[in-house]
């Protein structure tokens, strides 16, 4: 699979930004849907997945609220819609896909996912 994340940028606190992941070349319904973000000098972290059906979420406790993950299996893609930024959640953020023929739990651990995009900055100015 491949991945192409978009729409990072800079953004005011309490601003909103909607980072989109457009995937290609495998069948994009067998695989769970994550995003993930690094800051510089810290280990990625989890913020949020997403089933291959899209009937299941997962967020992390920091942008539960403000931040929603949505998915278009006709179109391949997945958004993270976040509402409601602060400056801790600049970041480069990063989508990623985890094959889930066999696998129904959601995953917060990075490297359980199989592909992942290049990632998007984002920015929060305080």
């Amino acid at each position: 699979v491949q991945l192409q994340a978009s729409g990072g940028g800079l953004v005011q606190a309490g601003g909103s930004l909607r980072l989109s992941c457009a995937a290609s070349g495998r069948t994009f319904s067998n695989y769970h849907m994550g995003w993930f973000r690094q800051a510089p000098g810290t280990e990625r972290e989890f913020v949020v997945a997403i089933s291959r059906s899209g009937g299941g979420t997962k967020y992390a406790d920091s942008v539960k609220g403000r931040f929603t993950i949505s998915r278009d299996n006709t179109k391949n893609t997945v958004d993270l819609q976040m509402n409601s930024l602060k400056p801790d959640d600049t970041a480069i953020y990063y989508c990623a896909a985890r094959f889930a023929a066999r696998v129904v739990v959601l995953s917060t651990i990075p490297k359980e996912y199989d592909y992942w995009g290049q990632g998007t900055q984002v920015t929060v100015s305080s």
